[in-house]
């Protein structure tokens, strides 16, 4: 008997010293993983500092998120701004025992263990939420074989453990629902919440929460996108789960699983939506770094000045190259989730863009194809000729990207020409909608190119800030932001810088001067005469109000000749215009380029008793955390005195109501204004551009309308200028803004008053006081 026992004995030895060898090497091997002997292993310090890429933000005044900046569209949310179904729905199917172990669960150890000895890597199922974390925290490498594998596995377990040392479990649900990637820029719950149910973390519903955790186990697979039929059948998984676990009643069960996915998916694309043309500018001017002239090209002298002055100046212009995080690098848009509270009002940024799309799409682009068909080589001018329009288009071809893919493949320019006259099928923009149809790449040029476009922005006349910014009729077709990145001729809305002179030295809106020709001697030894558009009381004394009302260049001539072109360009400097002038007599016909953004922030000093304020369109810059990291204040100097800027305001009133822009106050359309309003339009040679820019009390808003080429226009002025162009916007948007209540805008709002103003601004009534003494005395400082 004793004999029969050494047997069993020495097996039973040998089974607990295999055993204990086994657990030993368990020991050993956790031992060299947890210490980082095997591969990386995260300190506790690391852990606690695993931060993940946060997409930042971009709010307007009013609190809508206009954009996110991102390389992850992840945005941080706390745990109590997390929906309790959220947070159920996770537990009951990747960890239901999730608040009894501490990292890892034994039984879905030995489920695991199983798999691995066996080979089946997916007969676990057994990791837990922490372990989930760990290994969206440290992803896994590619493993070579089952032992590269099971150091991993293990590596996983004791990331989860220290996890769970470092963390609440509220905090570790979080750092999962914030980590993970749902697919379709959905990086975390409350981009994944936002994109596909169009709705906030906070507010999920039991079947959203569902069927937001059913993606966990396969996102691929289960993408409600592409696959609804089976993310739907996978929520009604994840629903049994809730049941089963006392998350969900049967009842409750029974009616859910019926419904249906009832996504609202919409896609993040910041080329479409509201205020892509601002947030574009935005993204470039924040992430800018200081100017170097050897990244200009040789012909941008003046874009060089501008930006380096920019630098100097502006605050948020190279934001993050300028200021550091507590770790000594430089704030980074893409990672640091920044949330950046913008100036724009939603409201008004909506009907801008409105206004705009309804003018030209309605209106004004039919008109302009239907004068387009009488035109020889449409949409370019008769007076052009073929090779002048060759020349044209040869550069257009090489500024777009299907000659730099075809020029990189090694062809020639005549290749490439040739390339152009083979028709493709191809989508082109329409006021209805996108358009399937084929014609040549050179068709398509020319097609884009009878386009008209505008551009707008409105600022708040006391305090810069700007409120609306359109750089354009449509974000994905014209992308050029013709708002602050575009210059044109801006015609006769440079007139009240000149008006404002005589203003400031002692002239009246009332005082009557001659309508007559005015020739300057220039110093090349010629002479330039202006001329007048229309012979309306040629030869007669005429007040300076009716002479800006109706635009007549004959007085802004007699005007310039009693002071000079450089005293205008010194008011214009003044009142913010640091675009390049020529100070020459012609200058009041408004040849100079100039920015929309420059003669808003221009304009705005008249409504601002005088005080020049730069438009700005940042409030706040915030950390992910709400702490303020800078506050934006507006630029402001006076540039002219306060009585001169209410008698432009006044003349420019006249501009409105008995000048250019009457229709303000009569159009069935855009019309019927009763505000105050002092505005000017401005049309610049041959129709290239219409301008009109207006002040209220309260706004000061700039509109622009033309064609991208210059030499793409109306043939005619009827059509061409800048009341039929640009002011129908204008007139559109604010009856917009006075019709929502929510602006607390009225009608009734009047332009603030100088104290002791004592000029009479009834022309009639002065005018009839005048004596033939005082009328012969300006007659005789003209002649």
């Amino acid at each position: 008997m004793t004999e029969n026992k050494k047997p069993f004995r020495k097996y039973l030895i040998a089974f607990w010293s295999l055993y204990a060898l086994g657990v030993l090497g368990v020991v050993i091997l956790f031992t060299l993983i947890a210490k980082g002997d095997l591969g990386f292993m995260p300190t506790f310090e690391e852990l606690e500092n695993t931060e993940p890429a946060l997409a930042s933000e971009v709010y307007t005044h009013d609190g809508e998120v206009l954009r996110k900046f991102f390389k992850e569209n992840r945005t941080y949310v706390r745990f109590e701004d997390l929906s309790p179904n959220i947070v159920n729905a996770l537990v009951a199917t990747e960890d239901v025992r999730f608040y009894q172990h501490s990292g890892i669960d034994l039984r879905g150890l030995f489920r695991v263990a199983k798999g691995i000895l066996t080979g089946n890597e997916s007969a676990g199922g057994g990791s837990t939420i922490s372990q989930q974390v760990a290994k969206m925290l440290f992803p896994r490498e590619q493993y070579e074989n089952k032992l590269d594998f099971v150091i991993r596995k293990f590596r996983e377990w004791v990331i989860a453990v220290k996890l769970e040392r470092s963390f609440t479990k509220e905090e570790i649900l979080t750092m999962y629902l914030n980590k993970f990637d749902f697919l379709n820029l959905a990086v975390g719950v409350k981009s994944a919440a936002q994109i596909y149910f169009n709705t906030t973390p906070d507010s999920l519903n039991v079947d959203e929460a569902a069927t937001l955790v059913g993606m966990a186990k396969n996102p691929s697979l289960f993408n409600p996108v592409r696959r609804p039929d089976m993310v739907l059948g996978r929520r009604n998984v994840v629903l049994s789960q809730m049941t089963k676990y006392g998350y969900l009643t049967p009842a409750a069960f029974d009616t859910l699983k019926t419904k249906s996915l009832d996504l609202k998916y919409k896609r993040e694309d910041f080329k479409s939506g509201s205020g892509t043309y601002f947030t574009e500018y935005l993204r470039v001017i924040m992430t800018a770094t200081k100017p170097d002239r050897s990244n200009y090209a040789s012909w941008q002298d003046e874009k060089f000045k501008e930006d380096s002055i920019e630098w100097e100046t502006n605050p948020l212009y190279g934001w993050c190259s300028k200021n550091l995080k507590p770790d000594g690098t430089n704030y980074n848009i893409y990672n640091d989730g920044l949330k950046i509270y913008t100036t724009i009002d939603s409201r008004m940024q909506r009907d801008a863009e409105q206004s705009v799309v309804e003018h030209l799409s309605t209106d004004l682009q039919p008109t302009f194809f239907s004068k387009l068909k009488e035109l020889k080589h449409p949409p370019f001018s008769d007076d052009l000729s073929v090779s002048q329009i060759d020349d044209i288009l040869d550069r257009e071809i090489r500024k777009s990207e299907r000659y730099h893919v075809l020029h990189e493949r090694g062809l020639n320019f005549k290749e490439i020409k040739k390339n152009f006259n083979k028709p493709v099928e191809m989508s082109v923009f329409s006021w209805k909608g996108e358009v399937d149809t084929t014609m040549t790449p050179l068709d398509s040029i020319k097609y884009y190119l009878s386009y008209l476009r505008s551009s707008m922005m409105t600022m708040d006349v006391k305090t810069g800030a700007v409120r609306a910014y359109v750089g354009g009729p449509n974000y994905k077709y014209f992308m050029y932001d013709m708002v602050t990145g575009g210059k044109r001729q801006v015609g006769s809305t440079v007139k009240p810088f000149l008006y404002t002179l005589a203003m400031q030295n002692g002239y009246s809106p009332c005082t009557l001067v001659p309508n007559t020709e005015q020739t300057f001697y220039l110093p090349d030894g010629t002479t330039w005469t202006a001329k007048n558009s229309s012979s309306e009381r040629e030869g007669q004394m005429v007040t300076l109000k009716w002479g800006l009302a109706n635009s007549v260049n004959q007085i802004s001539a007699w005007i310039m000749k009693k002071f000079n072109p450089q005293a205008m360009k010194n008011v214009m400097r003044k009142m913010g215009i640091i675009s390049p002038i020529d100070a020459v007599p012609s200058m009041f016909l408004g040849t100079s380029d100039i920015s929309l953004y420059e003669m808003v922030g221009a304009f705005g000093t008249f409504g601002n008793h005088g005080v020049y304020t730069k438009p700005y369109f940042v409030d706040r810059i915030e950390d992910k955390d709400g702490n303020v990291l800078a506050r934006f204040t507006p630029q402001q100097h006076e540039a002219i005195d306060q009585k001169t800027a209410y008698l432009m305001l006044n003349l420019m009133e006249g501009v409105v109501n008995e000048g250019t822009s009457q229709r303000l106050r009569w159009h069935p359309v855009y019309g019927h204004l009763t505000a105050d309003i002092a505005g000017k339009t401005g049309t610049t040679q041959n129709q290239s551009d219409g301008w009109f820019i207006g002040i209220t009390p309260e706004l000061v808003t700039g509109v622009w309308t033309g064609a991208d080429l210059r030499s793409i226009h109306f043939k005619g002025i009827h059509f061409g200028q800048g009341a039929n162009m640009a002011l129908p916007i204008y007139g559109r948007f604010m009856n917009k803004l006075y019709s929502d209540s929510t602006l607390n805008l009225s009608q009734d709002t009047k332009f603030d008053r100088p104290p002791n103003f004592n000029i009479n601004l009834d022309c009639d009534e002065v005018n009839k006081k005048n004596s033939q003494k005082n009328q012969t005395t300006t007659q005789d400082d003209f002649f």
